[in-house]
């Protein structure tokens, strides 16, 4: 099993960087206030915890929020893995690469193998293709 010093290491592979951008360009979440943004595009204040906001917005209804767009069961359970304290950007990338390792695509985004990778976490990440 991956530890939090297993994603940290992971962070610092261009590729996977590269691949993080790629998820909030997709998700609308690449500006500056990507890692408070709500599902519809709202903000949050506080990063003390996932925000647990349930949101409509163009007839869907959801609990995304975050630069990865976390779903609050997703981002509950990604916490009793790894133990986040916080929903911080440190913690919402971390906790995006566990995702990328927990949908087997990190060795084809270490690779640079993007059309890989993008098949293999559109699952996770409905901006995905596919």
């Amino acid at each position: 099993m991956k530890t939090r010093d297993d994603l940290l290491a992971e962070l610092q592979d261009p590729n996977v960087q590269a691949f993080l951008r790629v998820i909030r360009a997709g998700e609308g979440t690449s500006g500056i206030d990507g890692y408070r943004t709500l599902f519809g595009g709202k903000k949050f204040e506080k990063f003390d915890a996932h925000p647990g906001i349930v949101t409509t917005a163009s007839g869907y209804t959801s609990t995304a929020a975050g630069a990865y767009q976390f779903l609050a069961r997703t981002w509950k359970a990604l916490v009793e893995q790894y133990h986040f304290p916080n929903f911080g950007p440190q913690c919402q990338d971390e906790g995006a690469v566990a995702l990328i390792i927990g949908r087997g695509a990190l060795q084809a985004v270490k690779a640079g193998k993007l059309a890989e990778a993008i098949t293999l976490c559109n699952r996770e990440w409905a901006s995905l293709p596919g």
